[in-house]
């Protein structure tokens, strides 16, 4: 029977986490005015990543004294860099145009090298070893990286900057963490959350690149991006709860 440390009040905790997270972001959209092709107000976009760090801290808090809290840890410093990006995309960190939109990218990628690091630490603890699972995952997210970026970042650009092209390392990097999830998930099934969660932050970065580099003409696109990255970056915070499923 696998091991599960949370009490009931913890466990009370990380539900009222969730459900104030979806009443930030979705409440937002449902309620909130049009303005600027977007529903979800600023302050509850950055709300509900606010709430998410404190649940990714929260998860670490209370498995820390377990095989787990590594993981945990790993997934808090991630989530508190998306954070950090969240910010510089909204221009609350003094940043504007370029700088913020390379600043963001900067917070998200180092945020996803620590997704990465946890992820590899859970395949290690579980002794998930198949290789050819990995790779495989590996080489099909590489590959849709790749061409969403030429899809929606070169193809039609009337002028490749510097940040054009440091958007292909980046998008290589959000398909490393979904690869490496899909990886797990393919060897243990308790992690498909996980990797739902990774790819829908590549889905919403792929999207926001559109906006960004192409002006991409969807309804309410900002919206969009925030209803993939923010219900993304939920399944990665609790995706702790996956590893503890399996220890």
């Amino acid at each position: 029977m696998p091991f599960d440390p949370l009490s009931f009040p913890q466990r009370l905790w990380l539900g009222a986490v969730l459900v104030l997270w979806a009443a930030l972001l979705f409440g937002g959209f449902i309620f909130g005015p049009t303005r600027e092709n977007r529903r979800i107000p600023r302050w509850a976009r950055m709300g509900s990543s606010l709430i998410l760090v404190i649940g990714a801290w929260s998860w670490w808090v209370f498995v820390r004294e377990t095989e787990a809290g590594s993981y945990a840890r790993w997934i808090a410093w991630g989530m508190t860099l998306g954070f950090i990006g969240d910010l510089a995309l909204a221009h609350l960190l003094g940043l504007k145009g370029s700088r913020a939109i390379m600043g963001g990218m900067a917070a998200f990628a180092a945020g996803h090298l620590c997704y990465i690091t946890g992820i590899l630490q859970a395949r290690r603890l579980l002794q998930l070893t198949d290789a050819r699972a990995m790779w495989a995952a590996l080489g099909i997210f590489w590959l849709v990286a790749l061409m969403g970026w030429w899809g929606v970042v070169i193809r039609g650009a009337e002028r490749r900057t510097l940040l054009h092209w440091a958007a292909l390392p980046y998008a290589l990097l959000l398909a490393t963490t979904a690869g490496l999830a899909a990886g797990l998930a393919l060897q243990a099934p308790v992690f498909l959350p996980l990797a739902a969660g990774a790819l829908l932050f590549l889905l919403s970065d792929l999207i926001l690149a559109g906006a960004l580099f192409n002006d991409l003409a969807i309804p309410l696109i900002h919206d969009i991006v925030w209803l993939t990255y923010g219900p993304g970056q939920m399944l990665i915070v609790f995706s702790t709860a996956a590893l503890l499923a399996r220890l």
